[in-house]
């Protein structure tokens, strides 16, 4: 696997736990009662959708090298800067 394919999951998956917490976060602070647990399935299902999309975009990205170029020619031009 390339590099750089790897570095992008790591920042998917940082994001995703960011989203979690903050998630984590907004629930504990929704109410009390019936509209908590609602606020807790809400944030649930848009976790669910943004894993979702990260999955379907690394298995995207895995069959392609268009992210590897990608951060290739943003490397090479920020080294070329330097």
């Amino acid at each position: 696997m390339h590099p750089s394919l790897l570095v992008l999951q790591l920042h998917v998956a940082t994001a995703i736990g960011a989203l979690a917490a903050r998630a984590h976060g907004l629930a504990a602070r929704a109410g009390a009662g019936r509209e908590r647990g609602q606020s807790t399935a809400e944030y649930a299902l848009v976790l669910l959708g943004a894993a979702t999309v990260a999955i379907v975009f690394l298995a995207w990205a895995g069959r392609t090298s268009r992210i590897g170029k990608l951060f290739d020619a943003v490397l090479d031009t920020v080294i070329g800067k330097v």
